[in-house]
Parts: C-alpha cells; structure tokens; sequence
C-alpha cells in the first residue's frame, strides 16, 4: 500500500513538471539576458497598449480603430529605415498594376572609366 502511494505520489509530481515544462518552455529554456529582454518587450508592448486606449477614449475626435494600427504599423516600418514603408491592400495592388508588364529600354549603356560613370 505505501509503495502504491509513493508511485501514485511521484507520477503526480512528475506530470505536474512535465506540464509547467511543456506549457512554459521559454522561460525555462532561455537565459536570464533573453528573459529580460523578452520581459522588457513586453512592458515596450504593454505601453503601447495604453497609449492606444488613452488616444481611443480621451482624444478630441474618436479615431478609427483601424487606422490607429495602421499607422502605427506604418511608423514601426518607416522607423527602420528610409526604404521600408507599410503598404494597404489597395497600395499593393495599385503598386502591383503600375509595375506590371514589359519595359523598353531606352538604348544607354552605363559604364565606368578612369573612376566616372559614364553614360553611352
């Protein structure tokens, strides 16, 4: 009886670390800087959140919802560098029509000489 017990009690402990294991396998696994950085993520996001409710209930005029997001998506994307940007659905496929289809050259030949580009 007292063995049935300690295997009863020991598979019960097991399958709750198993459990907590499986269903937190990051923080377990990742260091304490990683952890620290994902916690700070985290906070970074959580403000985000409360700006985005302050602005939704305490503005002048009640904004879009989905142009909040959106022009927060845009921003983060701008931020990175002066090439990347943000497009809608309706930018992408504008972009996607106005690039479509074959391009005639115009004949010129770029080359380099004595350290000038030269056009030919």
């Amino acid at each position: 009886m007292m063995r049935k017990t300690s295997v009863l009690l020991l598979g019960a402990a097991a399958g709750a670390a198993l459990t907590l294991f499986v269903s937190q396998p990051r923080s377990m696994l990742m260091g304490s800087s990683a952890r620290a950085a994902t916690s700070d993520t985290y906070r970074q996001l959580n403000l985000f959140g409360d700006v985005f409710e302050r602005v939704r209930s305490d503005y002048v005029e009640k904004p879009d919802d989905s142009k909040l997001i959106e022009s927060a998506i845009s921003g983060m994307l701008t931020g990175l560098d002066p090439h990347s940007s943000y497009m809608d659905a309706k930018s992408f496929k504008d972009m996607q029509v106005q690039t479509r289809g074959e391009f005639g050259g115009l004949g010129i030949e770029v080359t380099m000489e004595d350290g000038l580009i030269k056009v030919v």
